[in-house]
């Protein structure tokens, strides 16, 4: 008797374009050749225009300056700043050389930049002054205050004592210490243009260039180390799925420390010759609308949040949005009805819905541009060209059947070398056969589209930002005050969810919700800070002592009127 066949969850994407082999920056130089004088980058707030062969100017300039200071390859080179000129055109120089990216998320406070420099044991920081709420260079002068002292590059840091030099994008803020950014331009006429040719030459695709932390359940960051070959061709694929031409204008709102901004967004244009523009150095849902406006774009980016801001904009109508055509939604499943907003009221007739992680470089399934429109709103798409994902029981390993749910894993080109000196972390999320393990829940269909439906942790995702409660609770542990804490998400109107700490105080002591709030401000990033506090003298949990943080969410989201 022969076994009935019933299909498993597993998908290979299959294409008629071949991988890039090359350097991110040899694939720069090459559309430089082809497009020198079409529009390369354009940002809106700082005034800046570059053609591609302005940019390519400014890219090797900072490049040669870098290796005049003494940045070698694979030295860390780390980039704490919004988004801005200076941002890409750091991004470049260092791929250049073969300097790996540190990516600082703009919101890190002190405890969680002094933790990325050290693990990453980065040589060189690139900083903007201020941003926001946040002083950039009075945050750095708390952990190295031996930098207010002596020149540019001469302090010793007793708390980093591999970062060997710090470059200010603000130049009115830089203290002695520091090299302002035209100070550290000013060294490039020591490194010939030969010279930087011949270090490019040695570098290989599959060099690590790029470090993004993303946090783990087990508390501390980890460092999600991406090459050349990992980012190039995902930013490759994400824009020919769009069909992106050199043609294309895309105004990216999105940050560029994210995948969603600097390979998505930078490398996706890179890679087809398309128009880099930024309206902000953070979002603003005006200065969007009016890039586009302006700019007559044809691709916008944006999480679900920001189309809403965008659409609810009281100017809305004032704008010509009548350019567009295509752009990405991403970050979290899309309402419908925000959907079809998208497609009617701002033109986006071909938008797309990607899905994936920091740690495959990021995108895994995207939706084509005539999907229909059930499937741009409930699944996120097909599997992305050249790669392979199966769903298994988090159980047994055992790939599940079609329509079951099981975690997602992905393999391929596009699976991260590996978390920056963290082998054990790294083994337990790749596993001998290579598959990335994701935490998240799937189902796919007969026509292979997957949709999410769950993670297999506690990760919260308020407003496109990933946090993970472990990461909160150990800040909070440091409270002498809190005797044992347990976060979690409950949803808001807004963001999606909002993050919840349960506190249990230690014996004999005091605390108000808003002292527990203000002993985070400055510490971690502000989307981390509870908004909702709840004391408690005990927890639920099952009879072996888990604590059962579903039952958590359930009483919380009555109690608090969230359902």
């Amino acid at each position: 008797m022969t076994r009935q066949h019933t299909p498993i969850s597993y998908v290979s994407g299959i294409s008629d374009t071949p991988l890039k082999g090359q350097t991110i920056g040899d694939c720069f130089d090459e559309t430089v050749a082809r497009f020198a004088d079409r529009d390369a980058l354009i940002s809106l707030h700082q005034d800046l225009r570059y053609t591609w062969r302005e940019l390519q100017a400014a890219v090797d300039q900072a490049a040669r300056a870098l290796l005049a200071l003494g940045v070698k390859k694979n030295d860390r080179v780390a980039i704490w700043s919004p988004n801005c000129a200076e941002w890409t055109i750091t991004q470049f120089a260092t791929a250049k050389i073969g300097a790996i990216l540190v990516n600082i998320n703009p919101s890190y406070r002190t405890h969680e930049l002094e933790y990325a420099l050290k693990q990453s044991a980065a040589s060189t920081l690139v900083l903007q002054g201020r941003f926001k709420g946040s002083d950039y260079v009075a945050t750095l002068a708390e952990l190295v205050p031996e930098i207010r002292e002596g020149g540019p590059g001469t302090f010793k840091s007793a708390k980093l004592p591999e970062l060997e030099r710090v470059v200010c994008l603000d130049a009115d803020r830089a203290l002695t210490g520091m090299f302002s950014w035209p100070s550290m331009l000013a060294h490039a006429d020591e490194v010939s243009a030969e010279h930087l040719a011949e270090v490019q030459a040695t570098l290989q695709f599959d060099d690590p260039i790029n470090i993004q932390y993303t946090s783990g359940t087990t508390g501390a960051p980890k460092g999600a180390t991406l090459s050349h070959h990992n980012i190039l061709n995902n930013g490759f694929f994400v824009a020919r799925t769009m069909a992106l031409t050199e043609h294309d204008r895309m105004v990216i709102p999105v940050p560029l420390y994210h995948c969603f901004g600097m390979v998505m967004g930078n490398l996706g244009c890179v890679t087809h010759g398309a128009t880099m523009i930024y309206p902000g150095d953070g979002f603003d849902p005006e200065a969007t609308l009016r890039a586009v406006s302006d700019e007559k774009a044809t691709t916008l980016y944006g999480v679900p949040t920001m189309f809403i801001a965008e659409l609810e904009h009281p100017e809305f109508e004032q704008f010509d949005l009548s350019s567009l055509r295509t752009g990405i939604m991403a970050g979290s499943i899309c309402p419908i009805e925000v959907m079809r907003k998208v497609i009617e009221r701002m033109n986006m007739k071909d938008v797309t819905i990607c899905y994936g992680m920091t740690e495959t470089s990021p995108v895994s399934f995207q939706t084509q541009t005539d999907a229909p429109l059930e499937k741009r709103v409930t699944t996120v798409g097909t599997i992305h060209p050249h790669l392979e994902v199966k769903l298994v029981s988090p159980e047994t390993g055992a790939a599940v059947a079609r329509g079951e749910t099981g975690e997602l894993c992905t393999r391929g080109y596009s699976v991260m070398l590996g978390y920056w000196n963290n082998e054990e972390a790294t083994a337990k999320a790749i596993d001998s056969a290579g598959w990335m393990h994701t935490g998240d829940l799937a189902t796919m269909d007969e026509e292979g589209y997957v949709a999410i439906v769950g993670r297999i942790k506690d990760m919260i995702i308020r407003g496109g930002e990933n946090i993970y409660p472990r990461e909160i609770e150990d800040f909070l542990y440091t409270h002498e005050a809190i005797s044992d804490v347990q976060v979690i998400g409950v949803p808001d109107e807004k963001y999606g969810e909002e993050v919840m700490a349960w506190v249990k105080l230690a014996d004999g002591q005091e605390l108000t919700a808003d002292e527990l709030k203000a002993f985070c401000k400055g510490k971690i990033a502000h989307y981390k800070v509870p908004r909702y506090v709840k004391f408690v003298d005990e927890f639920p949990m099952t009879v072996t002592g888990k604590i059962q943080k579903f039952k958590m969410r359930e009483e919380a989201t009555h109690e608090l009127g969230l359902e």
